[in-house]
């Protein structure tokens, strides 16, 4: 009987295949293709429902129903028995449709009650493009065999679609990859592009999803799984000598890749009519949709391997992808779902722009974007599914939107913006090297953020007065084992060297959280963010700490230095740490090392914890720099990487600023240097609204700093404090509306 099935499977696909090679429109592929599963199943309807919309599923032929219902039925994402199918992304087989829960009759087809209904969704690789439905006057299940044909009938669908089979005159929706697409996520990093799309993997299209040679197909699909495991065996032999943490993955990659069951569907994918490749997506979508339903978060990150085996071997049996040896476009925009630190390095500044489906305002990616001043949109949904290389593109990294494929008329607005955005900075370029002193007569020093040697051009470019903070964990992130003494010593001494003379304010290693070492065993916590990280993981290995703070001893040798340690919480941490700095100088003085000529150690407020340590802290601790982005995530409780709660609370909140005005005045009573050290300090609006607190320093990414530099040049601290005060007394929750009109008014 299954032998019989597949036989039958075989020869349904087979027809499908021949109405796909038609020459006629989309329309008519779709009607035959209905009529075709109607008669090859026996049953009396068979519908296709596809996505008009991101909410609305329309009738786009049917078998049995009322033609004149088509393209004028439509029912929203999750409504009827159809849309819980679209909406769940599983299948519903019942012999009593009018008993299942939220079944909706629709008289405007002319069909008559059905009994049985059985509906799967179309799908590509977790992404759901439609539904597929056969129903019946018998009151029965559709048996397992059907629905396995529903399903596969239902894939090859969806290849189809994406490949534009059913775009016609008369089809409803137009072929994907080929309509201009907005994309709404978030600003990783602001700023604007144009260019063409360059994808980090490409997505793989398969154009033969029915073959029919099922053994030459088992022979090929056998031959890329064994050049597959050749590979994972490979890469496991070359991490012989890695961590644990790496044979670990690599294990897991070499059990998906050698797992029978996952031949076995296979290969029973392919005896029913599917090619080697339909047969391995087919695979990996139901693999998809199983395990990112898990509750077990090992088998949902499991996911991840299983997706990327699956990319290598449909690479292989097609031929797609990298090894192609594509040409990168002149401009590109990359796209990826995620990429991590090392991978964006090797791009460098040759990109224009950076979108990523995933991602975070703290991620590395981020990190390492806003290092290379390129525009990034962050958690834009779908758009590796949608996007091809060599798309016209446009990144607005300010109000976190890629435009795919844009017209005319958005092409025009965005190339003016752009040109705005070029006069501005011409207009940034004249006062790069005047003083910052407002109309008040108060001086403001503007220093900039870094982490990267390609950071450091932009110390004399921007106009920034010295690097206020340089993040040294990046030179471990971007490797795959610890850096030596020896390395670390030499990129700061460069580091040091490149800002000839300026000051360069090291904060040590900054780990944990979001900033998790490949070669470091991971920490399992509930809330990385309040858990081990900075400083603490500094006091609890020492080894690291010292070996650093020799570094960048020996990186000065002999000139100033300063050095800060990040996310104190209280003061007995800053003893510690500065109990370390004080082994390490003694520990070079033995050794007969010069020592720096001078010596600062200061430390990051990120915690509301450190605003109330003792006095003597205050008076110990010889710079303080207010961490912006921690701080103001722990002050409202808001965790900055969750999207739905971090744009809730504004840096202009009246108990924000009352707090920052307490650190201000502590700081000021013990003569402390003060700094701002954040996002926020690059925004000019929230920027001047700091210096009106009297905060004095601020520390920026460098394109930050012409816009700033450009308001504060303009306005009268006292006048602006005067607002902030009244608008508080007001009652106001925020002073951002009052700043605004009060700056908007000033000329």
């Amino acid at each position: 009987m299954a032998e019989e099935f597949q036989t039958d499977s075989r020869k349904m696909l087979g027809r499908l295949r021949e109405v796909m090679a038609e020459d006629s429109h989309g329309q008519q592929r779709l009607d035959r293709i209905t009529r075709l599963i109607a008669s090859s199943m026996y049953t009396e309807v068979c519908s296709v429902y596809l996505f008009r919309d991101a909410e609305t599923l329309e009738l786009c032929a049917t078998e049995g129903l009322k033609p004149e219902a088509v393209h004028q039925t439509r029912m929203r994402l999750g409504e009827g028995l159809v849309g819980r199918v679209a909406r769940t992304g599983k299948q519903v087989n019942t012999a009593d449709a009018p008993k299942e829960q939220g079944f909706r009759y629709m008289p405007e087809t002319g069909e008559e009650i059905y009994s049985a209904f059985a509906g799967v969704p179309i799908q590509r690789l977790g992404e759901t493009l439609g539904v597929l439905v056969v129903q019946s006057k018998d009151s029965r299940k559709y048996n397992e065999e059907e629905i396995y044909a529903l399903e596969v009938v239902a894939m090859v669908l969806a290849e189809m679609a994406e490949l534009g089979a059913f775009v016609g005159e008369e089809a409803a929706l137009s072929a994907r990859h080929t309509k201009p697409r907005l994309f709404k996520g978030s600003s990783g990093q602001e700023g604007s592009a144009e260019g063409h799309v360059w994808l980090h993997e490409p997505r793989v299209v398969i154009t033969n999803p029915i073959a029919d040679d099922p053994v030459r197909e088992s022979q090929r699909l056998n031959e890329a799984v064994e050049q597959l495991r050749v590979s994972v065996d490979q890469m496991l032999a070359g991490a012989a000598t890695g961590d644990a943490e790496q044979l670990q993955v690599l294990e897991a990659y070499r059990m998906f890749a050698n797992s029978k069951g996952w031949m076995r569907r296979m290969e029973e994918d392919i005896s029913r009519g599917l090619s080697a490749e339909a047969a391995v997506e087919k695979e990996q979508t139901q693999a998809r949709q199983r395990l990112s339903q898990a509750s077990d978060q090992y088998l949902r990150e499991r996911l991840h391997d299983l997706d990327d085996l699956s990319n290598r071997l449909l690479r292989i049996l097609t031929g797609q992808g990298k090894e192609t040896g594509a040409e990168m476009p002149a401009d590109p925009i990359l796209v990826a779902r995620n990429i991590g630190p090392a991978e964006l390095l090797d791009y460098g500044r040759s990109l224009r722009g950076i979108v990523l489906e995933q991602g975070s305002v703290g991620s590395h990616a981020a990190v390492v974007a806003r290092a290379l001043a390129i525009p990034l949109v962050i958690n834009a949904p779908e758009i590796t599914n949608e996007a091809l290389n060599g798309d016209h593109i446009m990144v607005d990294g300010d109000q976190g939107v890629a435009h795919l494929r844009p017209e005319d008329t958005v092409v025009t607005a965005f190339r003016d913006k752009i040109a705005m955005q070029a006069k501005a900075q011409e207009r940034y370029a004249s006062i790069r090297d005047v003083e910052t002193v407002t109309q008040c007569g108060t001086r403001i020093s503007l220093t900039m953020n870094a982490g990267l040697m390609a950071d450091l051009p932009s110390l004399e470019n921007s106009g920034a007065e010295g690097v206020g903070l340089f993040r040294t964990e990046l030179q471990f992130l971007i490797r795959n084992k610890m850096p030596t003494r020896s390395e670390l010593s030499s990129i700061y001494k460069h580091v040091l060297d490149s800002a000839g003379g300026k000051r360069v304010v090291f904060r040590t290693l900054d780990i944990g959280s979001d900033k998790v070492l490949s070669y470091m065993k991971p920490a399992d916590e509930p809330n990385p963010a309040l858990g081990w990280r900075a400083i603490r993981v500094g006091l609890d290995k020492p080894g690291v700490m010292r070996m650093q703070l020799q570094a960048l001893l020996r990186a000065a040798n002999g000139r100033p230095l300063t050095v800060m340690f990040p996310f104190v919480a209280q003061y007995d941490e800053y003893r510690a740490a500065r109990a370390e700095m004080d082994k390490a100088i003694e520990r070079e003085r033995i050794l007969g090392h010069a020592l720096p000529e001078s010596l600062e150690i200061g430390a990051m407020l990120e915690t509301p914890s450190l605003a109330f340590a003792p006095k003597r802290f205050f008076e110990e601790v010889q710079f303080l720099s207010i961490g912006g982005n921690d701080l103001k995530q722990f002050f409202f409780a808001a965790d900055r990487e969750n999207e739905r709660v971090r744009k809730r609370y504004d840096t202009l909140n009246v108990s924000f600023l009352t707090f920052l005005q307490g650190i201000v005045e502590r700081c000021e009573e013990t003569n402390t240097p003060l700094s701002f050290c954040g996002e926020d300090a690059g925004r000019p609006l929230e920027a001047v609204c700091l210096a009106a607190m009297g905060l004095r320093a601020l520390s920026m990414r460098p394109a930050s700093i012409g816009p700033v530099k450009s308001l504060l040049l303009r306005v009268d601290l006292g006048a602006v404090r005067q607002v902030i005060e009244e608008a508080a007394v007001s009652g106001e929750q925020s002073v951002r509306r009052a700043v605004l009109e009060h700056l908007r008014n000033m000329s």
